[in-house]
């Protein structure tokens, strides 16, 4: 990520959006019972959305590829209910049928193409038990989006597409919308899947 992206995603007002804007409908989502919910959240960046899972779920996986955001994550995280793995989201390595939810926000953007981007998909599939959800929010291509890239990865989601793409990964009861959130005003795609 440049350094625009990790100053936004390291600041209060993101760290708002995620709390008043995104996490009531991602928890709404999610099992009930969340006190025993094993939750694998890919791409966790700074952890600004960590922080706030880790108190409402009884234990998170995080999968971070930047090996430095990672280790940052892991020795702030240390002692708590939080594990931080350093890998490729396509291929964690981690146990089949694992996980009671999965979450990715604002990441699927930064994988390089759409073969990968199904890739991801088709492996939190995997790792998540049958009935587990998948829940997500993406950015949607704007010109003010692109010029925010500049020196960094962007391969916006088509949301007309969206949906075939994670039936084809395995999933089931899959919703797609677009959603302005109330904080960050600007079209983004909101999703949650089933896994089979």
């Amino acid at each position: 990520m440049n350094d625009g992206h990790m100053e936004l995603l390291s600041s209060p007002h993101w760290g708002r959006y995620l709390e008043t804007d995104l996490l009531p409908w991602a928890l709404s989502c999610i099992d009930p019972d969340l006190a025993s919910a094993e939750l694998l959240e890919v791409g966790p960046g700074p952890g600004l959305m960590c922080d706030l899972l880790r108190r409402r779920v009884g234990r998170v996986v995080a999968v971070e590829i930047d090996p430095e955001l990672a280790q940052a994550l892991a020795v702030r995280l240390e002692g708590t209910n939080v594990e931080v793995i350093c890998a490729d989201g396509t291929k964690t390595d981690l146990a089949r049928d694992q996980f009671t939810a999965a979450v990715c926000f604002t990441m699927l953007h930064h994988i390089p193409s759409p073969t990968l981007q199904d890739a991801l998909f088709a492996e939190i599939q995997r790792v998540l038990r049958p009935g587990g959800k998948l829940v997500g929010v993406d950015s949607l291509d704007t010109p003010a989006l692109r010029d925010f890239h500049a020196d960094d990865t962007f391969v916006p989601i088509d949301i007309e597409t969206l949906g075939a793409r994670l039936e084809t990964a395995g999933f089931v009861g899959v919703a797609v919308e677009v959603w302005e959130p109330p904080l960050r005003p600007g079209p983004k795609v909101r999703f949650t899947a089933t896994a089979r």
